[in-house]
């Protein structure tokens, strides 16, 4: 699985660790955010809009963004029509997000998650499949609410 991952400054240390840990279990990383922890000019509303467009395409099937909380990111991400982006700060949440409602981002946070959490989290999330329920949830709110 193909899956675009990146973060805010704050989040630098977190999203290296889970991008070292997702590519040891074989899945393959599109790095939007700092590569350098001194980037200061990097800012996250432009990474996340790369995340996110890289899952709008379907060049990735995913995507993890990371702040230092994971509201801010998410916040970004649902700005973007067809992303359904959730702040995670549990490996449930993280699972259930996908499985139940089809989100296609998980954000979460460096000052909320440690790094092993982290790491659980996204593989909880990147694993889950849609349920595929009688009401197809993001249909029907696109239907409903987004005309």
């Amino acid at each position: 699985m193909k899956v675009a991952i990146g973060g805010q400054g704050s989040a630098f240390l977190l999203k290296e660790a889970v991008k070292a840990y997702l590519q040891e279990n074989g899945y393959e990383l599109e790095d939007m955010g700092q590569i350098d922890p001194e980037d200061s000019g990097h800012y996250f509303v432009d990474t996340v809009k790369q995340v996110a467009n890289k899952v709008k395409s379907g060049e990735c099937e995913k995507g993890i963004v990371m702040c230092g909380s994971g509201a801010g990111v998410s916040l970004v991400a649902n700005k973007i029509k067809g992303i359904y982006c959730v702040a995670c700060e549990s490996i449930f949440t993280a699972e259930r997000i996908h499985a139940f409602n089809q989100a296609n981002l998980m954000s979460m946070g460096a000052m909320v998650v440690t790094p092993q959490k982290a790491c659980e989290m996204a593989t909880a999330f990147l694993k889950s499949t849609y349920t595929g329920d009688a009401l197809d949830h993001v249909k029907r709110v696109e239907e409903e609410y987004f005309k």
